[in-house]
Protein backbone atom coordinates (compact mmCIF):
# COMPACT_ATOMS: atom_id res chain seq x y z
CA UNK A 1 0.00 0.00 0.00
CA UNK A 2 2.84 2.28 0.89
CA UNK A 3 4.21 1.56 -2.57
CA UNK A 4 0.71 2.79 -4.05
CA UNK A 5 1.21 6.16 -2.95
CA UNK A 6 4.30 7.04 -4.48
CA UNK A 7 3.32 5.26 -7.94
CA UNK A 8 1.69 8.75 -9.21
CA UNK A 9 5.29 10.09 -8.79
CA UNK A 10 6.63 7.88 -11.68
CA UNK A 11 7.02 8.94 -14.81
CA UNK A 12 4.13 6.99 -17.34
CA UNK A 13 4.99 5.55 -20.02
CA UNK A 14 3.20 4.26 -23.22
CA UNK A 15 4.12 2.58 -26.39
CA UNK A 16 7.77 2.52 -25.07
CA UNK A 17 7.19 7.14 -25.02
CA UNK A 18 7.84 8.42 -21.54
CA UNK A 19 4.85 10.50 -21.31
CA UNK A 20 6.87 13.64 -19.16
CA UNK A 21 7.33 14.92 -22.68
CA UNK A 22 4.03 15.33 -23.40
CA UNK A 23 3.25 16.82 -20.09
CA UNK A 24 6.16 19.60 -20.66
CA UNK A 25 4.84 20.48 -23.72
CA UNK A 26 1.27 20.94 -23.56
CA UNK A 27 1.35 24.25 -21.12
CA UNK A 28 2.65 26.24 -24.13
CA UNK A 29 -0.24 24.59 -26.44
CA UNK A 30 -2.98 26.44 -23.47
CA UNK A 31 -1.28 29.79 -23.63
CA UNK A 32 -3.27 32.27 -26.69
CA UNK A 33 -0.67 34.00 -28.52
CA UNK A 34 -1.13 37.37 -29.98
CA UNK A 35 -2.84 39.26 -32.42
CA UNK A 36 -2.45 42.08 -34.31
CA UNK A 37 -5.65 42.88 -33.39
CA UNK A 38 -6.58 46.34 -31.61
CA UNK A 39 -8.66 44.85 -29.03
CA UNK A 40 -7.87 41.34 -27.56
CA UNK A 41 -10.31 38.38 -26.05
CA UNK A 42 -10.88 38.84 -22.02
CA UNK A 43 -8.01 35.76 -21.50
CA UNK A 44 -5.24 37.14 -23.98
CA UNK A 45 -6.07 40.99 -22.00
CA UNK A 46 -6.07 39.10 -18.54
CA UNK A 47 -2.77 37.10 -19.43
CA UNK A 48 -0.88 40.31 -21.17
CA UNK A 49 -1.76 42.23 -17.89
CA UNK A 50 -0.69 39.37 -15.55
CA UNK A 51 2.61 39.14 -17.39
CA UNK A 52 3.50 42.86 -17.48
CA UNK A 53 2.69 43.20 -13.96
CA UNK A 54 4.49 40.17 -12.79
CA UNK A 55 7.56 41.64 -14.36
CA UNK A 56 7.30 45.10 -13.04
CA UNK A 57 7.52 43.95 -9.73
CA UNK A 58 10.22 41.00 -10.29
CA UNK A 59 12.84 43.61 -11.98
CA UNK A 60 11.96 46.85 -10.12
CA UNK A 61 14.86 46.36 -7.76
CA UNK A 62 17.22 44.74 -10.60
CA UNK A 63 19.34 47.17 -12.47
CA UNK A 64 19.04 48.00 -16.32
CA UNK A 65 21.32 45.00 -17.71
CA UNK A 66 19.55 42.12 -15.55
CA UNK A 67 16.20 43.29 -17.36
CA UNK A 68 17.55 41.14 -20.42
CA UNK A 69 16.30 38.63 -18.55
CA UNK A 70 12.70 39.77 -18.47
CA UNK A 71 11.21 37.22 -21.25
CA UNK A 72 13.41 34.20 -19.55
CA UNK A 73 11.75 34.92 -16.12
CA UNK A 74 8.29 35.46 -16.90
CA UNK A 75 8.19 32.56 -19.49
CA UNK A 76 9.63 30.29 -16.22
CA UNK A 77 6.90 31.74 -14.01
CA UNK A 78 4.18 31.01 -16.38
CA UNK A 79 5.36 27.30 -17.52
CA UNK A 80 6.01 26.34 -13.80
CA UNK A 81 2.66 27.89 -12.59
CA UNK A 82 0.97 26.01 -15.42
CA UNK A 83 2.57 22.12 -14.92
CA UNK A 84 2.02 22.34 -11.38
CA UNK A 85 -1.76 23.50 -11.62
CA UNK A 86 -2.19 20.82 -14.37
CA UNK A 87 -1.05 18.44 -12.23
CA UNK A 88 -3.57 18.99 -9.69
CA UNK A 89 -6.38 17.56 -12.17
CA UNK A 90 -7.27 14.10 -11.68
CA UNK A 91 -5.07 11.60 -13.93
CA UNK A 92 -2.20 13.83 -14.67
CA UNK A 93 1.00 13.68 -13.91
CA UNK A 94 3.45 16.16 -12.45
CA UNK A 95 6.55 16.85 -13.97
CA UNK A 96 8.09 19.30 -11.09
CA UNK A 97 7.61 16.39 -8.54
CA UNK A 98 10.64 15.12 -10.57
CA UNK A 99 13.93 16.24 -8.66
CA UNK A 100 16.01 15.72 -11.87
CA UNK A 101 13.68 18.15 -13.88
CA UNK A 102 13.76 21.01 -10.86
CA UNK A 103 17.50 20.95 -10.92
CA UNK A 104 17.58 21.13 -14.92
CA UNK A 105 15.59 24.10 -14.76
CA UNK A 106 17.43 25.46 -11.44
CA UNK A 107 21.20 24.53 -11.96
CA UNK A 108 21.92 26.03 -15.69
CA UNK A 109 20.07 29.23 -14.56
CA UNK A 110 21.72 29.79 -11.45
CA UNK A 111 24.56 29.42 -13.10
CA UNK A 112 24.01 31.79 -15.60
CA UNK A 113 23.90 34.55 -12.67
CA UNK A 114 27.00 33.56 -11.38
CA UNK A 115 28.79 33.87 -14.99
CA UNK A 116 26.79 37.32 -15.54
CA UNK A 117 28.63 38.25 -12.17
CA UNK A 118 31.93 36.86 -12.79
CA UNK A 119 32.00 38.24 -16.25
CA UNK A 120 30.53 41.44 -15.86
CA UNK A 121 31.96 42.58 -11.95
CA UNK A 122 34.02 40.16 -10.84
CA UNK A 123 35.50 42.26 -8.12
CA UNK A 124 31.64 42.45 -5.95
CA UNK A 125 30.92 38.89 -7.28
CA UNK A 126 33.67 37.55 -5.55
CA UNK A 127 33.48 40.08 -2.41
CA UNK A 128 29.89 38.20 -1.81
CA UNK A 129 31.88 35.86 -0.53
CA UNK A 130 33.91 37.81 2.50
CA UNK A 131 31.57 40.22 4.47
CA UNK A 132 33.38 43.54 5.13
CA UNK A 133 35.03 43.90 8.48
CA UNK A 134 35.51 40.04 8.92
CA UNK A 135 38.18 39.46 11.57
CA UNK A 136 41.38 38.14 10.02
CA UNK A 137 41.35 34.70 11.52
CA UNK A 138 37.89 34.24 10.41
CA UNK A 139 38.48 34.60 6.54
CA UNK A 140 39.35 31.36 5.40
CA UNK A 141 36.34 29.55 7.84
CA UNK A 142 33.86 32.52 6.06
CA UNK A 143 34.94 32.04 2.72
CA UNK A 144 34.19 28.09 3.11
CA UNK A 145 31.22 28.23 4.20
CA UNK A 146 29.69 31.33 1.93
CA UNK A 147 31.48 29.10 -0.85
CA UNK A 148 29.33 25.92 -0.11
CA UNK A 149 26.46 28.41 0.71
CA UNK A 150 26.63 29.33 -2.54
CA UNK A 151 26.74 25.90 -4.22
CA UNK A 152 23.88 24.61 -2.29
CA UNK A 153 21.74 27.29 -3.99
CA UNK A 154 20.43 25.49 -6.59
CA UNK A 155 19.87 22.45 -4.99
CA UNK A 156 17.92 24.25 -2.43
CA UNK A 157 15.58 25.76 -5.45
CA UNK A 158 15.32 22.25 -7.17
CA UNK A 159 14.36 20.71 -4.01
CA UNK A 160 12.47 23.40 -2.62
CA UNK A 161 9.94 22.94 -4.83
CA UNK A 162 9.96 18.71 -5.47
CA UNK A 163 9.31 18.79 -1.71
CA UNK A 164 6.38 20.88 -1.58
CA UNK A 165 4.79 19.56 -4.51
CA UNK A 166 5.39 15.67 -3.48
CA UNK A 167 3.95 16.56 0.10
CA UNK A 168 0.89 18.11 -0.99
CA UNK A 169 -0.30 15.29 -3.49
CA UNK A 170 0.74 12.35 -1.04
CA UNK A 171 -1.10 14.44 1.59
CA UNK A 172 -3.90 14.74 -0.70
CA UNK A 173 -4.04 11.29 -1.60
CA UNK A 174 -3.68 10.08 1.53
CA UNK A 175 -6.86 11.95 2.97
CA UNK A 176 -8.63 11.09 -0.01
CA UNK A 177 -8.13 7.35 0.46
CA UNK A 178 -9.05 7.58 4.25
CA UNK A 179 -12.81 9.26 3.04
CA UNK A 180 -12.89 6.54 0.82
CA UNK A 181 -12.56 4.15 3.35
CA UNK A 182 -14.35 5.53 6.38
CA UNK A 183 -17.44 6.26 4.32
CA UNK A 184 -18.97 2.55 4.58
CA UNK A 185 -17.75 2.55 8.70
CA UNK A 186 -18.50 6.50 10.25
CA UNK A 187 -20.18 9.09 7.73
CA UNK A 188 -20.20 11.58 9.44
CA UNK A 189 -16.34 11.07 9.96
CA UNK A 190 -15.85 10.74 6.28
CA UNK A 191 -17.75 13.89 5.49
CA UNK A 192 -15.61 16.12 7.52
CA UNK A 193 -12.38 14.34 5.91
CA UNK A 194 -13.95 15.15 2.54
CA UNK A 195 -14.04 18.72 3.59
CA UNK A 196 -10.89 18.50 4.93
CA UNK A 197 -9.55 17.22 1.73
CA UNK A 198 -11.49 20.10 -0.16
CA UNK A 199 -9.60 22.85 1.65
CA UNK A 200 -6.44 21.28 1.11
CA UNK A 201 -7.06 21.04 -2.38
CA UNK A 202 -7.84 25.27 -2.17
CA UNK A 203 -4.38 25.07 -0.50
CA UNK A 204 -2.67 22.98 -3.11
CA UNK A 205 -3.58 25.18 -5.82
CA UNK A 206 -2.18 28.14 -3.81
CA UNK A 207 1.19 26.57 -3.32
CA UNK A 208 1.43 25.40 -6.91
CA UNK A 209 1.50 29.60 -7.03
CA UNK A 210 3.28 30.48 -4.56
CA UNK A 211 6.41 28.10 -5.39
CA UNK A 212 6.64 29.01 -8.65
CA UNK A 213 6.67 32.66 -8.06
CA UNK A 214 8.91 31.53 -5.53
CA UNK A 215 11.40 29.74 -7.81
CA UNK A 216 11.78 32.52 -10.52
CA UNK A 217 11.70 35.13 -7.32
CA UNK A 218 14.52 33.63 -5.79
CA UNK A 219 16.43 33.10 -9.42
CA UNK A 220 15.92 37.18 -9.33
CA UNK A 221 17.59 37.99 -6.18
CA UNK A 222 20.58 35.84 -7.83
CA UNK A 223 20.26 38.07 -10.36
CA UNK A 224 19.96 40.76 -8.89
CA UNK A 225 23.21 40.12 -6.91
CA UNK A 226 25.11 39.84 -9.51
CA UNK A 227 24.43 42.85 -12.23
Amino acid sequence: LALSFFDQFMSPVFLGLPLISLALVLPWLLFPTPTARWTNNRLLTAQTWFIGRFTRELFLPINLPGHKWAALLASLMLFLISLNMLGLLPYTFTPTTQLSLNMGFAFPLWLATVITGMRNQPTEALGHLLPEGTPTLLIPVLIIIETISLFIRPLALGVRLTANLTAGHLLIQLIATAATVLLPLMPVVAILTAIVLFLLTLLEVAVAMIQAYVFVLLLSLYLQENV
